[in-house]
């Protein structure tokens, strides 16, 4: 008898639980070599999971829209057909601790932005007349109403994605003859078993009835876990008020190409680095972590009450006009939670930017895993001294360092906000070189 077990695979180093946003394939289907069976839903985005091997989904154990441990068993998958009940009775006769009678099921998992490479180069995820569907596009056609057998998708190999779905919406070209229910099992059609929500909207939150308990999202959950984490370190913070006319005059003049302010911070602060390796430096058991790229996480707020930190890989060579267009990317695809996870978990030190909603300082939590972030406050114009002795009003923001004091001293941050203010006071320009 050969009998797998597909396990819950651990999809970023922070993961500790997944939770299954939909069944690709129902109980009964065969499976390709490399072709995508469930959709999970990790601490930081979702991932299609593929299998390494062929045969039929024989057994679910864990159903869509629920959570399992990482490691656990989520599914079996039976080589042959005739194996496919023997496979039932294993699961009800041992549960979900069942021990397979062979070696685990190995899966691979990809961001359902990207076409699976690994079921590409097998050859076996994309063959003629299979629908491939991004799991977002499967959320948007169930709730629009959108038949997915009618689309052509134009994403790679034919895959259908979101943007396809609200194309054919908007223009109001939906079959007539589109299905009420969904038919039965067809083996190279899109899953039966329609897609579990996935984290709530911020509506439902809004309004939650007074005393009612809201369980916490995977997202929430895992900052929660980060959070705890950072209280051990000892930290401690430095603030300093920076002039940004020049920089706000810069930010005018290249708005119009794509230029974001986002951008135009997490270059500056990158330059910055360069000079104060320390800055982008890290604790461990063995010492002091010199990274050797110089990678700005910038901390986003998800819909759903999450918080995310992409990645600006590289900032200090990348040209602002290419790290704008990347960020733009990045906040795009992290709310549909489609980030990969160098995306998210490479940042060797964070931006935390609240200016936006005018707060004017604030002291932000140091994430695990890097030595300092950067809280921003808002730029507001304030009355001050001029070197010849008189009154002017400029433009100024306070920042407000937070570092791990294993490592970093108070010197070593106020020379690096120092600089930091001298780029941007005095040579913002150097930016868009």
């Amino acid at each position: 008898m050969s009998i797998h077990e597909v396990f819950m695979p651990a999809l970023s180093s922070t993961m500790t639980e997944g939770k299954i946003v939909s069944w690709v394939k129902s109980p009964g289907d065969k499976v390709e070599k490399g072709e995508t069976v469930v959709v999970v839903e990790s601490d930081k985005a979702d991932m299609d999971v593929e299998t390494f091997y062929e045969g039929f989904l024989a057994h679910i154990i864990v159903e869509a829209g629920e959570t399992a441990p990482v490691g656990s068993a989520i599914a079996f998958i039976a080589e042959t057909e005739a194996e496919i009940e023997q496979a039932k009775s294993l699961a009800n006769s041992s549960g979900v601790a069942a021990t397979p009678t062979s070696s685990p099921e190995p899966i691979a998992a990809t961001t359902s932005v990207a076409t699976p490479a690994l079921a590409s180069q097998n050859g076996s995820n994309h063959k003629e007349g299979r629908l491939v569907v991004s799991p977002r596009a499967r959320k948007l056609a169930k709730e629009l109403k959108v038949d997915l057998t009618t689309l052509q998708g134009s994403g790679p190999h034919g895959r259908i994605v979101a943007e396809d779905v609200e194309a054919l919406s908007n223009k109001g070209k939906q079959p007539a003859t589109a299905p009420v229910a969904p038919p039965a099992p067809v083996p190279t059609s899109t899953p039966v078993t329609p897609p579990a929500p996935r984290t709530p909207a911020p509506a439902p939150v809004v309004a939650a009835v007074p005393g009612q308990i809201v369980p916490l999202t995977t997202f929430q959950n895992a900052v929660v876990r980060n959070m705890v984490a950072t209280i051990s370190v000892p930290v401690f913070r430095v603030g300093y008020t920076i002039t940004t006319d020049g920089l706000d005059k810069l930010y005018k003049q290249i708005k119009s190409k794509g230029v974001t302010m986002t951008a135009l911070l997490a270059k500056a602060v990158a330059v910055t680095l360069q000079k104060h390796p320390l800055l982008n430096a890290s604790y461990s058991d063995q010492g002091i972590v010199y990274h050797s790229d110089i990678n700005i996480s910038v901390a986003v707020a998800m819909d759903d009450g999450g918080l995310i930190t992409p990645v600006l890989q590289n900032a200090d060579a990348v040209d602002i006009y290419s790290l704008s267009r990347t960020w733009k990317s990045l906040v795009e695809r992290a709310r549909a939670k489609q980030l990969q996870p160098q995306e998210y978990n490479s940042g060797t030190f964070t931006l935390s930017n609240l200016g936006m909603f005018g707060v004017d300082k604030f002291d932000a939590i140091l994430p695990p895993g890097q030595g300092s972030i950067l809280a921003i406050g808002a730029s507001r114009p304030q009355v001050v001294a001029t070197p010849d002795g008189l009154f002017g009003v400029r433009q100024q923001m306070q920042v407000n360092i937070t570092s791990d004091h294993r490592i970093i001293y108070g010197a070593h941050a106020a020379a690096f906000l120092q600089d930091l203010a001298k780029l941007i006071e005095t040579n913002p320009q150097s930016l868009t070189m």
